[in-house]
């Protein structure tokens, strides 16, 4: 069958990639076309040929947007990836059109593929329960198959009577079966050529405007640490985003920052893995943070009109999907102006002083992380979706 999937950024490529796996394993013949990103790439590479007129569209990068008024700013751009995409599911005519979240882009499609007669699933939902919860209606009408991935959705979803498939989440597939969680942490040094010394990961985001927001709060973090007597071996180490460059991080890295300062690409699991505890940018990296088990501190800073529009339209307590697992803190969210240096050094030597506050925080990453489900969601959802095409 042929198979059109869309994933329009960092986090979707990662589990379009993993969903790939499963698609191929239960259907070897698949031929799919995607929007993504290198981890979606190396899949179909390995599945492939480079003969066959599939592969990759367009990469994530040249069209990674988010916040109302970046979408505001950016519209000319993304309404012609729309139609581009719109005439290329025409020519391609795929068996079923996967939209992996990415809700700005995606609904536009869902609707398109639906009216031209095109099957459409959904996985990982739209986050309907956090804003915006007229686009249930979309999604009872141009979605034929919801597959979600977090069991607080299991009530609200059943509640709006919208057919969907749980399987369980997808990332604990990720992080269990990485690289990162199968090297011990010389493996990762010497890799690195990192000396022997404590690390703090440091997460920026994977978007140009959220590092460029972040890495001045993470770089005056990391240079007051280091005047404390007892941390001044410690070294901070970035974790470089997926298709962004050294570019995005230099303007704030001094001659001076930079002896303990380290930028790593393609490192980002190993990092957080091997940290004594990580400053994060919300996102899915805070997740994939709780189940690497390492104390976290989330911060945030959005555009600032962005953010004002969002609190008077967003229900959710956290911004951190951990906590909204839980439904309580098992970690601090530093928000906008509370996202400053003097909070998270504060709150990161807490996470490394206080041995019972650490301890709270890694049972709650372990009830998290059984509220997940176990490993294999990835290749049941692959299943599951099969199954509903050969209905």
């Amino acid at each position: 069958m042929k198979y059109y999937i869309i994933a329009g950024e960092a986090s979707g490529d990662l589990h379009g990639s993993n969903l790939m796996k499963g698609i191929y394993a239960e259907d070897p013949q698949a031929d799919i076309r995607f929007w993504g990103g290198d981890l979606m790439e190396s899949v179909w590479k390995f599945h492939t040929s480079d003969t066959v007129p599939s592969g990759l569209v367009r990469h994530y990068k040249d069209g990674a947007i988010i916040g109302f008024v970046e979408v505001f700013v950016k519209a000319r751009m993304l309404l012609g990836n729309v139609s581009f995409c719109k005439k290329d599911i025409l020519a391609w005519k795929p068996d079923v059109v996967i939209l992996i979240d990415y809700p700005g882009f995606n609904f536009k499609i869902a609707e398109f593929a639906h009216k031209a007669g095109f099957k459409v699933f959904y996985y990982i939902a739209p986050k309907v329960w956090a804003s915006r919860e007229g686009r249930i209606k979309k999604l009872k009408a141009y979605v034929d198959k919801l597959f979600i991935v977090f069991p607080f959705e299991i009530p609200y979803f059943t509640q709006k009577g919208i057919p969907f498939i749980y399987k369980g989440n997808p990332l604990i597939d990720a992080v269990d079966g990485s690289r990162a969680m199968n090297e011990t942490k010389q493996d990762f040094l010497e890799r690195n050529s990192l000396e022997d010394k404590p690390v703090i990961a440091m997460l920026a985001g994977s978007r140009k405007g959220e590092i460029s927001t972040m890495m001045p709060v993470l770089t005056e973090f990391a240079s007051r640490m280091r005047t404390i007597p007892k941390y001044a071996d410690y070294q901070f180490v970035i974790g470089g985003a997926p298709a962004r460059s050294m570019s995005d991080y230099e303007p704030w890295l001094t001659e001076e920052n930079r002896k303990y300062i380290h930028v790593l690409f393609g490192e980002t699991q190993s990092i957080i893995r091997h940290a004594e505890a990580a400053v994060v940018n919300s996102g899915t990296a805070s997740l994939e943070t709780v189940l690497f088990n390492t104390p976290q501190v989330v911060g945030y800073i959005g555009n600032p009109l962005t953010y004002q529009i969002a609190k008077r339209i967003v229900k959710l307590k956290y911004i951190s999907l951990g906590n909204l697992i839980i439904d309580r803190g098992a970690f601090r969210e530093f928000i906008q102006d509370d996202c400053n240096p003097d909070k998270i050094l504060a709150e990161v030597r807490s996470l490394l002083e206080d041995k019972d506050y650490r301890e709270r925080m890694l049972s709650d990453y372990a009830e998290i992380r059984n509220a997940l489900g176990g490993s294999g969601a990835s290749g049941a959802v692959a299943k599951a979706m099969i199954e509903e095409l050969n209905k």
